[in-house]
């Protein structure tokens, strides 16, 4: 039986499918339905995962994370924590330093500058479409 699999993990291999990530997708047409700056769809889905979403806010008003505070500040546990956390590292939102402390192991968690981009660029998508919705509405 085959196992299910979340909404993210979904998208995540029908990126992988496609070769291309949604918000690095071809332009559409102008005056096209797609061109709008506030589709939803062109949202960084790497960022706007739930759980990495967490992840990359918390670090961005910390320095610098342990593996264990940033688990307690994202109620993750410690196979969902660094299945998330590989897949920030591997796009280079965010560097992993692992080393001792004494005889105790310790993994700390740095956003780097692309990071930092592609949350300000996420965020300001988000507040783009809020704006829009929120036209409509009245």
């Amino acid at each position: 039986m085959a196992a299910k699999r979340s909404s993210a993990a979904r998208a995540d291999a029908k990126e992988r499918r496609q070769g291309v990530p949604a918000d690095q997708a071809p332009a559409a047409r102008p005056g096209s339905r797609a061109a709008a700056p506030t589709r939803a769809t062109s949202l960084d889905r790497l960022v706007h995962d739930r759980t990495r979403l967490a992840i990359v806010s918390a670090l961005a008003v910390n320095a610098t994370l342990s593996f264990n505070e940033l688990k307690a500040l994202t109620e993750t546990t410690d196979g969902n924590l660094s299945v998330h956390a590989r897949k920030l590292e591997e796009a280079g939102y965010l560097t992993c330093t692992k080393g001792f402390e004494g005889r105790v192991p310790k993994t700390e968690f740095t956003l780097t500058d692309a990071g930092r981009r592609a949350l300000q660029k996420y965020l300001d998508h988000m507040e783009a479409i809020i704006r829009h919705a929120r036209s409509k509405s009245r």
